[in-house]
């Protein structure tokens, strides 16, 4: 054997090696981060007598698993994820409608006073919005607007609102200026711009914006579960905390984990649908072309 024929065996058995470290690395990884999602998963499956028996059972056996806590949610489990995909979806259209136009205006159109507008802008995103939950109970409570959707969904817009104008305004700062140039010689108004142009271009920052807000609207506790206390139009959140058990000393760990894995499974379909889409947006807000 050559010398030649020796590197290039010790090149092909490092190469293999540091391979097999990424891989471990990345499984590693993983299994680090999806421990909580598998074990909740692996919660909602099992007896209430595997649950609690100690030592954990991690690998239960087919006796210890069942589908009751699921088919004990009922169909009206189904009426809190329409509830939650209402507000979260409505919301999220409002604020991406607003935002859009806002953001442009700010990142194209020359307006007086834009540097303190944006100041006031990223003020109110950094803003608490719990802080915010005492005005908003009486203006709720003065406009009668207890158990409405719109009680829900108007909070939502607004707090979710100064984010996405600060995103949507760093995607359209990044688009070359020619195209919009090139239009107006065309004979496109501002408006015919935006829509026909612009937006279309950044469908990426919209989606991931809108996934962003999308899932602070369906987590969000605090304000629904003040304004709203009629059975039929609580959240996923309020819903699940509001799952008791057999008598005040025991916790219902099945049903709970049932009932956010169902609550979380929309989010998860939503992300890996557009997965594609929000990896365009990130890398299109993080590198300026």
């Amino acid at each position: 054997m050559t010398i030649a024929q020796q590197q290039t065996t010790e090149n092909k058995s490092q190469i293999d090696w540091s391979r097999i470290g990424i891989w471990v690395g990345v499984v590693l990884i993983l299994l680090f981060c999806l421990a909580p999602v598998l074990w909740q998963l692996l919660t909602s499956f099992k007896t209430n007598e595997a649950i609690s028996a100690i030592p954990n059972i991690y690998f239960p056996t087919p006796n210890q698993l069942t589908t009751s806590h699921y088919t004990n949610l009922g169909w009206t489990f189904w009426r809190y994820v329409f509830n939650s995909g209402f507000v979260s979806i409505v919301s999220t259209m409002i604020c991406l409608a607003i935002g859009a136009p806002a953001a442009y205006t700010l990142a194209r159109l020359k307006i007086p006073g834009q540097s303190i507008i944006l100041a006031c802008v990223l003020i109110v995103s950094l803003f608490p919005y719990v802080l915010l939950f005492l005005g908003l109970l009486e203006i709720v409570k003065a406009l009668n607007l207890g158990n409405n959707y719109i009680a829900l969904i108007v909070p939502y817009t607004a707090i979710n609102l100064p984010l996405t104008i600060l995103v949507l305004r760093s995607f359209f700062q990044q688009l070359p200026k020619d195209l919009e140039d090139s239009a107006k010689v065309d004979g496109y108004n501002t408006v015919q711009m935006l829509l026909q142009i612009v937006l279309p271009m950044t469908i990426p920052a919209l989606v991931t914006t809108g996934i962003l807000t999308l899932i602070f609207a369906w987590n969000e506790f605090i304000f629904a579960l003040t304004f709203i206390t009629e059975e039929n139009m609580l959240t996923i959140p309020v819903a699940v905390a509001r799952i008791g058990g057999a008598s005040a000393f025991e916790i219902p760990y099945g049903p709970i984990a049932a009932a956010t894995v169902i609550g979380t499974f929309p989010l998860v379909v939503l992300v890996l649908f557009f997965q594609r889409r929000i990896v365009q947006g990130i890398t299109a807000g993080a590198v300026k072309g």
